[in-house]
């Protein structure tokens, strides 16, 4: 019995390898919430960079890996670290 051109095919091609995924891919990455204690809705220009971040609803949330970001808030005088 002749096998047709796909199964020859198949039977030639590698079986894919299955990794496991990085941890740091598996689990969510922290947000922090930052309070604006000034406006509810406004932009904040990262200084030296070509970042933005938004308030909202008097509200800036920023990843807890975001180390530029964080000094930064952490620095405004009109921004409320998380508590």
């Amino acid at each position: 019995m002749a096998k047709n051109n796909e199964q020859a095919i198949d039977e030639q091609l590698p079986s894919p390898i299955r990794q496991p995924v990085p941890a740091q891919l598996q689990t969510p990455d922290l947000l922090l919430k930052f309070r604006d204690t000034v406006f509810t809705s406004r932009t904040l220009c990262i200084p030296g960079t070509n970042r933005t971040l938004s308030v909202v609803k008097a509200t800036v949330e920023v990843s807890a890996s975001d180390e530029q970001a964080v000094t930064y808030l952490k620095s405004h005088p009109e921004i409320e670290p998380p508590e």
